[in-house]
């Protein structure tokens, strides 16, 4: 069984209501919940973040900027929330130096990721290199921007990223649908992040409230194997 990481995020923004909307479907049991560090003041993540991991839920963020002084901010704005896992950014070395000691488990970017919102340029090969890499430097995993690619098949990264990361492969970004999530599964991806397609009824589109697309997701997972 594959992970579902909901983001509570439309665009590459956390949505302006985020406390509102996981109020509303924290009874459905997810597991795994996050958000963005751009779209909502600090303040409220906070009070987000709190509310995840009160639910039983693992945390996550995920930074959005490619700068480099951007990305040093969120990982210092992650390690202040207290979040449990940090997605993306590209900065490995100096991210984990700020996250050392918080327990915060950080999954970086392979690839050249650019742009907003973000595209994935890199072949297998660089993919494959940069998860041994970050192996080797002690991050957990990887977080696979496979459905952004510019330069390579999707499911061809997500297969050269499980052959070089003993940790886990998170895909984020455009699964929207069982096909890609049963996809990914059977390519080596242990987790997918969703946000979008689910915030927008896409997933399910002829169903209308968020907690039926949430179960219907939840459902693709119970029936993909890796």
């Amino acid at each position: 069984m594959i992970d579902f990481i909901f983001m509570l995020t439309r665009h590459d923004q956390t949505i302006v209501d985020c406390l509102e909307v996981f109020d509303g479907i924290r009874g459905l049991g997810l597991g795994h919940v996050g958000f963005k560090d751009v779209g909502v003041d600090k303040t409220t993540l906070e009070t987000l973040n709190r509310s995840i991991r009160d639910s039983g839920a693992v945390s996550y963020m995920e930074v959005v900027s490619t700068s480099r002084e951007a990305s040093l901010e969120s990982a210092r704005t992650a390690r202040a929330l207290g979040v449990d896992r940090l997605l993306g950014g590209t900065d490995v070395e100096d991210i984990l130096d700020i996250l050392d000691g918080s327990g915060i488990a950080y999954l970086p970017f392979p690839g050249r990721p650019q742009g907003h919102p973000t595209r994935l340029g890199g072949t297998a090969g660089t993919i494959e290199e940069d998860c041994r890499r970050f192996a080797a430097m002690g991050c957990a995993g990887v977080d696979l921007l496979a459905y952004r690619a510019t330069e390579c098949d999707p499911l061809d990264l997500v297969r050269a990223a499980r052959a070089g990361s003993p940790g886990e492969v998170v895909v984020a970004g455009s699964i929207d649908s069982v096909d890609r999530i049963h996809a990914v599964a059977e390519a080596g991806a242990n987790a997918f992040t969703i946000g979008t397609a689910a915030l927008e009824g896409a997933f399910s589109p002829r169903k209308g409230a968020l907690a039926s697309q949430l179960r219907d997701i939840l459902g693709a997972c119970r029936g993909a194997g890796g």
